[in-house]
């Protein structure tokens, strides 16, 4: 039944910025296509050289070759649909305001591309599409990954708060006592996706015994 419902629904913006932490866009894009959930994915220039850093190998900057590149590294061979954009192609779907979308995730999202959007600037199609979330009113959530965070950090992200942004930090948590890395990485995605209303991760939730 969920993977009937998740057919029919508009698809949602992921982007991925090039802040540490890429195994939570690949968690996300794991948990969503498994679903059958509709992905629009924009990855940022910065993020291929965290690429390089982090795990040593090259995002292909052909969109159909990525395509295959993040669903290799979900492990998810088909299901879903994926799409990927180049992050200079600001003439794609996600550039407009009449594409109908669930609304934007930024994950990882680096203090670059919160000052950036913070200040309405759309210099590539990851800052562009989170501006037309943004003047549509739609929903955007980043999540930032950065430590300690400056004064400067801290206005920008209570600025794009102010306008109904929502901050999701990539705090994990351990009352759901995790065994791995990916545990905790699992625990911030799911809060993330709790924003859109999409359940898909499995999670152990706070209860009251």
């Amino acid at each position: 039944m969920r993977s009937a419902i998740a057919k029919l629904m508009k698809p949602l913006v992921l982007g991925v910025s090039g802040a540490s932490g890429l195994i939570y866009a690949v968690r996300a894009v794991k948990y969503l296509l498994e679903a059958d959930y509709q992905v629009e994915l924009v990855a940022s220039r910065a993020s291929y050289r965290v690429w390089q850093e982090e795990s040593q190998t090259r995002m292909p900057p052909d969109p159909d070759e990525q395509e295959q590149f993040w669903r290799e590294r979900a492990g998810v061979a088909t299901g879903g649909k994926l799409r990927c954009h180049r992050y200079d192609d600001v003439g794609a779907n996600i550039a407009s305001g009449s594409f109908r979308t669930l609304g934007m995730l930024v994950m990882p999202c680096s203090m670059s591309t919160v000052a950036k959007i913070a200040a309405g600037l759309s210099s590539d199609l990851l800052e562009r599409a989170a501006d037309v979330q943004i003047k549509e009113g739609k929903k955007l959530v980043l999540v930032p990954r950065e430590t300690p965070f400056s004064l400067i950090h801290l206005r920008n992200l209570t600025a794009l708060a102010e306008v109904g942004v929502r901050i999701v930090p990539a705090i994990p948590a351990w009352y759901h006592n995790p065994q791995t890395i990916e545990d905790l990485v699992d625990f911030v995605v799911a809060r993330a996706l709790d924003s859109f209303e999409i359940d898909c991760v499995p999670l152990s939730r706070w209860k009251n015994e």
